[in-house]
């Protein structure tokens, strides 16, 4: 992988946008572990991951010449990953618009929480909650940037939010027997 080593990021996207397959195939490379995972916690679907890392990377490679480097070429790229997976699970729509509204609560998940109990518990979250929370706590986009996104008001975000953290505080307790 020399050819990755001796390019800076910048010369990477020139060569990206001149269809150079090899520089595709070093920014895929680099890029598409990290995205694949964005990809599942937002799906919760392998399969369904993967075409969405696929579909996503094509509209990368289509649309490189557009990056304005306004932020880093990762945060660019998991944008449209996170779009593009929104895209796929909004065909289902079973986001609920909740009235009532909820404080923002932290949770102490204690010194014992170890990661897988809390990515089981993540996917085991309904594709609502799971999204809200996966998009803000997991991946940091704001209830406005999310709200946007999933075309709910941002009261329904913080609700779905509040909602997820209450469901995942029983699930890791059950899972781990406290």
């Amino acid at each position: 992988m020399p050819y990755a080593i001796s390019m800076t990021e910048a010369e990477l996207i020139a060569a990206c946008i001149a269809n150079d397959r090899l520089a595709q195939r070093t920014l895929y490379d680099k890029y598409s572990r990290g995205m694949y995972t964005t990809a599942y916690r937002i799906t919760n679907n392998f399969e369904l991951a993967e075409d969405v890392l696929q579909e996503a990377f094509v509209k990368v490679f289509r649309h490189i010449k557009g990056f304005r480097q306004e932020s880093t070429l990762g945060a660019w790229i998991k944008t449209i990953v996170v779009r593009t997976a929104l895209s796929h699970i909004k065909k289902q729509p079973n986001i609920d618009e909740l009235t009532t509204s909820h404080t923002q609560e932290l949770i102490d998940w204690g010194d014992f929480l170890e990661a897988e109990y809390l990515e089981k518990a993540i996917q085991e979250l309904p594709e609502g909650y799971r999204t809200v929370f996966v998009l803000i706590e997991v991946e940091g986009y704001s209830h406005k940037e999310v709200a946007e996104m999933l075309n709910i008001s941002v009261g329904t975000s913080k609700s779905q939010l509040f909602h997820a953290k209450k469901r995942l505080r029983e699930s890791i307790t059950k899972m781990m027997n406290w």
